[in-house]
């Protein structure tokens, strides 16, 4: 930490320069839509461009690739803006890319009217992530979808196949009633 006056050396000051800008739209159109459509029906609007991504997806710049039949398959191209203070990729942003795959495969397969809500997640660290390691995939997909619960798994691979990240979530299932 910098002290107040305390001046800059010149790496610091190039550091100083290091910027990210992004917007995002209004959470609650999304949140409206999810308890009016289907599962699949949300995401193929979310892919269409007819419903905004979550604001949590451009926070971190992760994108949806495919979120179909109880399969959610995301992308993330590690950069310093994810890191932590020891320099790799911070495992909350790891963590957040595998509960987000485990979600949406759920989801996907729930009807109109019904959503979820993660009880809890299990990540296994496997390998550093850093902004060298190159475009990783998240695939989650759904191991059991009950009446009332769910359980899904997500596998964080690199380009070379390798495996950087797993995790096991449960999630709980709210029906409408009737």
């Amino acid at each position: 930490m910098q002290e107040s006056g305390q001046q800059l050396d010149g790496q610091a000051l190039q550091d100083a320069g290091r910027q990210r800008a992004y917007s995002w739209e209004d959470p609650a159109i999304t949140a409206a839509a999810a308890r009016q459509l289907s599962g699949q029906e949300f995401f193929d609007a979310m892919t269409r461009g007819t419903l905004p991504r979550p604001p949590v997806a451009e926070t971190l710049g992760f994108v949806p690739v495919s979120v179909r039949d109880g399969v959610a398959i995301f992308e993330l191209v590690p950069a310093e803006f994810h890191y932590n203070p020891i320099g790799s990729v911070h495992g909350g942003v790891i963590s957040t890319l595998c509960d987000s795959a485990c979600g949406c495969a759920v989801h996907s397969l729930l009807p109109a009217g019904a959503y979820y809500t993660s009880l809890d997640l299990s990540v296994k660290f496997l390998r550093p992530v850093t902004a060298t390691t190159g475009a990783l995939t998240c695939e989650g997909t759904v191991t059991h979808l009950g009446s009332r619960s769910a359980l899904a798994q997500a596998r964080l691979t690199g380009a070379d196949g390798k495996l950087y990240a797993q995790a096991t979530s449960s999630c709980m299932i709210f029906r409408p009633a009737g």
